[in-house]
């Protein structure tokens, strides 16, 4: 089957669905071990979740860039992850979308929630003819992710490290079969059509 052009391909529940961060080891291990993010983490500063798990060893390097050593697992209520999508905005100005770019702008402004759509990725991290979904939360997202839409954080670090060792030494066929299963996120038309680029 044909992959759509702009997708959500995420791990999923009838009530979750596993975004991907990646963090230093001072954020990182204190929210695997109290289940959420605190201390170090800065809420007034804008956070990226990615339910595609190749796209987020694409930005970290596999856990290796400094400050992204440490990747998370995060599974978010799927209400709270839909909110965001009907509250967010493209990150940049498409004619056909927004009309004029002061429109944009305005809606940008007031977005608590920002969407790219970036090139997925393969096992060799190369990009593929079709895009997967970036999110970014600030403000009023930001505090509903941390405080309400959180139900487990897990350290997939080992499993990115794994997952890297297999890639190198040439065993695709092996390195697929660890991969999270990811399928296509239902995701109401009515919460994309203002997303669609």
């Amino acid at each position: 089957m044909e992959e759509p052009r702009h997708g959500i391909r995420a791990t999923y529940t009838d009530s979750t669905i596993t975004v991907y961060q990646a963090y230093s080891p001072k954020i990182g291990r204190p929210a695997v071990r109290d289940g959420r993010f605190s201390g170090a983490w800065k809420r007034d500063r804008m956070t990226w979740i990615k339910p595609s798990f190749l796209w987020m060893m694409y930005r970290c390097g596999w856990g290796l860039k400094e400050g992204q050593e440490t990747v998370l697992a995060v599974e978010i209520s799927r209400e709270g992850f839909e909110w965001a999508l009907r509250h967010a905005c493209l990150s940049h100005y498409v004619p056909d979308v927004h009309g004029d770019q002061a429109e944009w702008k305005r809606q940008l402004r007031r977005a608590p929630a920002r969407v790219q759509w970036d090139p997925e990725r393969d096992l060799r991290l190369a990009p593929l003819p079709y895009r997967s979904l970036q999110l970014g939360l600030a403000g009023e997202a930001t505090a509903r992710y941390a405080d309400d839409w959180i139900v487990g954080i897990e350290d997939v670090t080992p499993l990115a490290r794994d997952v890297h060792e297999q890639v190198r030494a040439g065993e695709l066929d092996r390195a697929a079969t660890l991969l999270p299963t990811e399928r296509p996120y239902p995701a109401p038309e009515t919460t994309l059509s203002h997303l669609r680029r």
